[in-house]
């Protein structure tokens, strides 16, 4: 009884009396409960017994208490919670909103260093001359045509010269468009409009190191770098502006773009189109509004190098 691979097939050979066989397939379910299976490698395998008490042992399930435990809030815990949320919300949504006006400042700055860059490669690819002009309209209204000046956004401009050639010859006074008749210049690009923003003259930069923040950045060398500086009150209306949309006549103008970048076809920029040099470093500065209000502490200025195209954003 100790191995159970000997045991006999039937239960004719058995001679147990029957309280000695109830503890023998007693002893037999305790086995199998606890090797959780016997092995069946020999003939002599133990088999089902045709006497097997399962009728006579009632099968013992496991007792599971009917009692559901459950828990809910209760009124004043839920407007303790609720009372939570609303304080964070107010110290929160302060953050938020100064995180996104970062970013629609770092936004409006590669919207400006992509027209720049792409007026430049459109020159050079093209052969021929491009402007990039910047006006300041009434951000507290629409557009209206013609356009509202005033402050709160920068609408920008880009247009090529359609024969290659920069179509003025000469700078003299009075001021006159570059294409009154609308059939030399066309667009590049369609108007991009920077809303509550506003164009601004900053100071000059120290230019000490480090050179790559927005105090210390490069100067603008020459005798008048102001004539190099787009912003507010800088440089002066040029003598030879353009309007849009291009292909109108200067009569049907909604902007007049007085404040310009030109782009050669070898890709050199200078500032407006009068008899200015070439500049080492020119700078278009900009800054976000809160309506008539302006923020100072994310200034932005964006400076280009008149020979090499090479653009850098610097943010205060």
């Amino acid at each position: 009884m100790s191995d159970l691979r000997f045991l006999p097939l039937t239960a004719s050979r058995f001679a147990f009396p029957p309280c000695s066989l109830l503890r023998f397939e007693v002893h037999i379910l305790r086995i199998a409960r606890y090797k959780k299976s016997v092995s069946c490698r020999s003939r002599f395998a133990l088999r089902a017994s045709p006497f097997a008490i399962s009728p006579l042992l009632p099968q013992i399930k496991p007792q599971t208490s009917n009692i559901k435990h459950s828990r809910a809030f209760t009124l004043l815990e839920l407007l303790v919670v609720m009372g939570i949320i609303a304080i964070l919300l107010v110290l929160v949504v302060p953050a938020f909103t100064t995180i996104k006006g970062g970013n629609d400042a770092t936004a409006a700055a590669y919207a400006i260093k992509g027209a720049l860059e792409q007026a430049r490669t459109y020159a050079k690819a093209n052969n021929t001359y491009v402007w990039v002009g910047f006006f300041e309209e009434l951000g507290s209204i629409g557009s209206t045509n013609p356009a509202t000046p005033g402050v709160g956004r920068i609408v920008i401009s880009t247009v090529a010269s359609k024969d290659g050639t920069k179509i003025y010859t000469s700078v003299s006074s009075p001021a006159s468009d570059l294409d009154s008749t609308g059939t030399r210049l066309s667009a590049v690009t369609k108007l991009v409009k920077l809303e509550n923003f506003h164009l601004r003259t900053f100071p000059a930069g120290t230019g000490v190191a480090p050179a790559d923040k927005f105090p210390t950045r490069p100067l603008i060398p020459g005798l008048t770098p102001d004539n190099a500086r787009i912003g507010d009150v800088s440089p002066p209306d040029s003598l030879r502006y353009f309007h849009y949309p291009p292909t109108s006549p200067e009569t049907n103008a909604q902007y007049r773009f007085k404040k310009m970048v030109q782009f050669s076809p070898r890709g050199e920029c200078r500032p407006q189109n009068d008899n200015y040099d070439i500049r080492a470093v020119m700078e278009v500065g900009f800054q976000p509004t809160r309506g008539t209000v302006l923020d100072d502490a994310k200034a932005c200025a964006i400076q280009l190098t008149g020979f090499g195209g090479n653009i850098q954003i610097y943010q205060r």
